[in-house]
């Protein structure tokens, strides 16, 4: 469920039209109908009839439109929060990161974040998980993107995002074309997997266990580059997070659809610390954008490509 999904729901209702609410929307009408289509897929019931040509609210959809105007009502409210004069936020902000997100998220972020707030300084610390928690809590860094699971009672969790994960098989693999996989398809397949110490790879692992299939490793490596160049040479199939997915890689990327196959992105920091205006904008600006206010959204290439 995504921001723009609950406001193109609202204006719908609103106007009684799609073509409307497009208008309304500033986006094409094939483009809004199906990002509705989606959000009502994810809730499992429908919002709207569609009766001809005019459009009425489900019992459901009834009951939704309220709790949709108040996250819509609450996200304005935070954007307004954190929309401050330039001048007013200097000072630093330092950013851990994990490598399997650095490279796809922080580009980005940095660049955003040093547009709106010039003032400011960020530097961006890229390592493994461990080392990052250890710095939350010597205050060397200030905040942390991390993966879940963290089992740490001394950090204050704050969800960002949610993603897929998808099989990264060769091109000429038999599978290749298929609409999606579950991990017992591809019992008995060679992978291609990072390092110990990544907590991608532990995520894999976990999901294979789950599967109940015990994968035979033919390549280890600390990136995710070079498990997409093994992929495609052949050497074996991998599993791949939808930001790391790579178009211009001679692979294929299959969405999974078992449960443990999901990658949770959360913003870390030391429970009861205090921050600086620059780290508290840092954090503000984050936890907006995951609400799906479109300051960054990296870019996945389709499915299948």
């Amino acid at each position: 469920m995504e921001f723009q999904q609950l406001r193109y729901a609202c204006a719908v209702a609103d106007t009684g039209s799609f073509s409307r609410a497009a208008e309304r929307c500033q986006i094409a009408q094939p483009s809004l109908s199906q990002q509705i289509q989606k959000l009502e897929e994810d809730l499992g019931v429908r919002l709207f009839d569609r009766l001809g040509r005019s459009i009425r609210l489900t019992e459901a959809g009834r009951a939704f439109l309220p709790h949709a105007r108040s996250v819509l009502e609450q996200i304005e409210a935070a954007r307004s929060s954190v929309t401050v004069q330039h001048a007013d936020v200097r000072g630093s902000v330092s950013v851990g990161v994990i490598p399997t997100i650095a490279p796809y998220l922080m580009p980005a972020y940095a660049a955003a974040f040093t547009e709106k707030f010039p003032e400011a300084k960020m530097r961006i610390v890229e390592e493994m998980t461990p080392v990052l928690v250890e710095g939350l809590r010597d205050l060397s860094i200030d905040l942390a993107i991390l993966a879940l699971p963290l089992r740490h009672k001394d950090l204050e969790i704050v969800p960002l995002r949610t993603e897929p994960v998808f099989a990264a098989l060769p091109k000429s693999h038999p599978r290749a074309g298929s609409e999606s996989l579950s991990l017992k398809d591809l019992r008995g397949e060679p992978f291609v997997m990072l390092r110990d110490g990544h907590c991608f790879r532990d995520l894999s692992v976990a999901a294979c266990s789950s599967a109940k299939i015990k994968p035979t490793i033919a390549f280890e490596t600390g990136q995710f580059s070079s498990v997409l160049a093994m992929v495609g040479a052949g050497v074996g199939i991998s599993m791949m997070p939808e930001m790391a997915l790579d178009r211009g890689a001679d692979c294929c990327y299959v969405r999974l659809t078992d449960a443990r196959a999901r990658r949770s992105i959360v913003l870390a920091t030391l429970r009861g610390r205090s921050f600086n205006r620059v780290q508290k904008a840092f954090r503000e600006w984050v936890t907006l954008d995951a609400h799906g206010s479109g300051v960054v959204s990296p870019s996945a290439p389709d499915p299948q490509t």
